[in-house]
């Protein structure tokens, strides 16, 4: 066996020009800028049939390696890159691929909506919300708890009542699940309300009670105290204008209008 030679037989020389090569190593370190990971790095994906090619017969572990690596991406070499400086369209060709790859993966339209919708930024999160939308009609009583929130966030966040109405619309004509509750039909009345339609949302939430399609007594209840708001903001706003004749004369009745 070979013996091991102590460190002071090495000649000072070497040992001298071996510090002097690690202090330079860790200067010429120092010297460099952090690494960085572009937002442009997020490269467009592979076409599905050739993601399905290179799954091998495995396309739903396929889809969980890509949305870990998706995910990663913010993530890689000590860099991340926010959210909202990531190339969305890029963003969605991924989670849309992912979802082709996997169409039962709650996941991607999770993290669509919950996620990368909710960055400070009106441009990119439209376009999550879109994708959520377009993506929920393809299993809609699956689907729909993420298009909820894609209302959520255009009404609370964007501030855009029509988009948020748009999605409520498509959630109470497809969503058919006996499992989706209640409030899921409830939102389009209460957009409405929002907006100022208070005819038309006293009319769809009377229209709702009266069907006895809400059997829970905590929503029945609900509705019925959403429904006499409505009606007393109504008889409110119809008692301000009786009362203010500079009002009746700006809105005249309907068979004395032009």
């Amino acid at each position: 066996m070979a013996r091991t030679r102590p460190v002071a037989d090495v000649p000072r020389w070497v040992r001298a020009g071996a510090i002097a090569c690690l202090a330079a190593q860790f200067a010429w370190g120092t010297m460099q800028p952090p690494p960085r990971a572009e937002a442009e790095d997020l490269s467009p994906p592979p076409s599905p049939g050739v993601a399905r090619l290179l799954a091998v017969g495995e396309p739903v572990a396929a889809a969980k390696v890509l949305m870990l690596h998706l995910q990663a991406f913010d993530y890689r070499k000590g860099t991340n890159v926010p959210y909202r400086n990531l190339d969305y369209d890029a963003l969605a060709a991924w989670l849309e691929l992912i979802l082709d790859l996997d169409p039962a993966g709650q996941y991607p339209l999770m993290t669509a909506a919950r996620t990368y919708a909710e960055v400070p930024d009106p441009v990119r999160s439209r376009k999550m919300l879109e994708l959520v939308y377009r993506e929920y009609f393809a299993d809609p009583n699956r689907r729909w708890p993420w298009l909820a929130h894609a209302a959520v966030v255009a009404k609370h966040r964007l501030k855009d009542m029509p988009l948020a109405l748009r999605y409520a619309t498509a959630l109470e004509r497809h969503t058919t699940a006996p499992d989706a509750p209640v409030w899921v039909r409830q939102m389009v009345p209460f957009i409405l309300a929002d907006m100022g339609e208070l005819e038309q949302a006293r009319i769809l939430i009377g229209g709702l009670i009266a069907s006895g399609q809400v059997r829970d007594a905590r929503d029945a209840k609900m509705l019925e105290r959403r429904l006499q708001m409505i009606e007393e903001r109504l008889a409110a706003e119809a008692t301000g204008a009786a009362a203010d004749p500079a009002s009746s004369a700006r809105h005249p009745p309907a068979t004395e209008r032009p």
